[in-house]
């Protein structure tokens, strides 16, 4: 399952507002809902479903993995407001980061945006029309443009909105498989345990929602120098480099002794068999 969640200042100092839900079942056609957590409140995690369980317990459960991009002010959210203690988080964000080859290349953090650009291969025409319905939204509620973030509590939720929210998961199968299925489980442990110090960090009284140091990559120097030989890639090599020796009149320790006849390639038996003199 793979999840986003939007509000008024999404953290413990804000509210949460919409809980957008894809589920991917192998289907051609995925599934994704908006849970309106603002009409819903604590309702939309603690109602029981026709197997008993609650959605509560489904993102509590550590055998279901939870995809999202950046967690940290999600998990933040969910555990002040309605006590849910995330479990079984997979983070698409610290995924791209750990793929990059270099520990300079992971020093900072990239956004939704720029994964979906340079990880996801799909036409320039759904990539625009994605892009352009992003950037519809945004001007909903980014002040910059006259926005204000109380628009994801407009009901009935706007549709630019709705749209807005089906984006911000809509990708995230994609880019999930294209990071997670070409490693290896050694790589997967890292990036999971990784994911959960985020989950763990934003259930302290001292975690810090907003600050230019979460454009930051968590990788300490062990982590990185480890990514490091993990990713490394050996150079391809230039067969036409001038460089190259590719001299075969020096002395190379063969020696040719003439023509080559039969006798140097039939063995004495065969010889005898198929040849009489």
């Amino acid at each position: 399952m793979y999840i986003d969640l939007e509000g008024v200042d999404l953290c413990r100092e804000g509210s949460l507002s919409i809980l957008t839900l894809l589920i991917d079942t192998g289907i051609p056609t995925r599934r994704i809902h908006l849970i309106d957590v603002h009409i819903l409140g604590a309702q939309a995690f603690n109602t029981s479903g026709v197997k008993g369980k609650t959605l509560k317990d489904i993102l509590q459960n550590e055998k279901i993995p939870k995809v999202f991009f950046d967690v940290r002010n999600d998990s933040d959210a969910l555990f002040a407001h309605f006590g849910v203690a995330l479990q079984g988080v997979e983070d698409v964000q610290l995924m791209e980061s750990a793929t990059r080859r270099t520990t300079a290349s992971r020093k900072f953090l990239s956004g939704l945006a720029k994964c979906v650009e340079e990880n996801v291969f799909v036409s320039l025409g759904d990539r625009a029309s994605w892009k352009q319905v992003k950037e519809k939204g945004e001007r909903l509620f980014k002040k910059e443009h006259g926005g204000s973030y109380e628009v994801f509590n407009q009901r009935p939720i706007p549709e630019d909105i709705i749209s807005y929210c089906v984006g911000d998961v809509q990708y995230l199968p994609e880019l999930h498989d294209r990071f997670w299925k070409t490693q290896a489980f050694r790589w997967r442990d890292l990036v999971n345990e990784e994911s959960m110090k985020r989950v763990s960090a934003s259930h302290k009284p001292e975690y810090r929602p907003h600050g230019s140091d979460r454009a930051m990559a968590p990788w300490n120097e062990d982590q990185n120098r480890t990514l490091d030989e993990w990713n490394w890639v050996p150079p391809p090599r230039d067969y036409f480099d001038e460089d190259d020796n590719w001299d075969f009149d020096e002395d190379d320790g063969w020696d040719d002794d003439g023509p080559t006849s039969c006798r140097d390639i039939i063995s004495s038996w065969d010889y005898d068999y198929y040849y009489s003199d």
